[in-house]
């Protein structure tokens, strides 16, 4: 899906939430309960604090503050602290208040 809109900080930009269905974990961590982590969907973006969840398909990632232009194909990648855990593939960008 292509959006198009006027100005950076539209908000048809924004997205609350992710799934992604595999991480590759470079240094495991159980999600079972939700753990609080941070993420980055782009390079050189800041740690974002997010809530890793496992579903029956795979991962959702919740947002603390929503997030600008995640992408569909790109990656997301999770630390705790300074430690990369690994990442994964986005496969859906949930926009603002909406549900998957």
């Amino acid at each position: 899906m292509l959006v198009v809109g006027q100005h950076n900080d539209h908000p048809w930009l924004f997205s609350s939430a992710l799934t992604v269905s595999e991480i590759y974990w470079v240094n495991p961590v159980d999600p079972n309960p939700p753990r609080n982590l941070k993420a980055k969907v782009r390079y050189r973006q800041a740690d974002q604090p997010c809530l890793l969840r496992k579903t029956p398909e795979g991962y959702r990632v919740e947002f603390k503050v929503p997030q600008r232009a995640v992408t569909t194909g790109q990656s997301v990648v999770f630390y705790e602290g300074d430690t990369c855990l690994g990442g994964g593939v986005i496969e859906q960008a949930i926009p603002c208040g909406e549900q998957p």
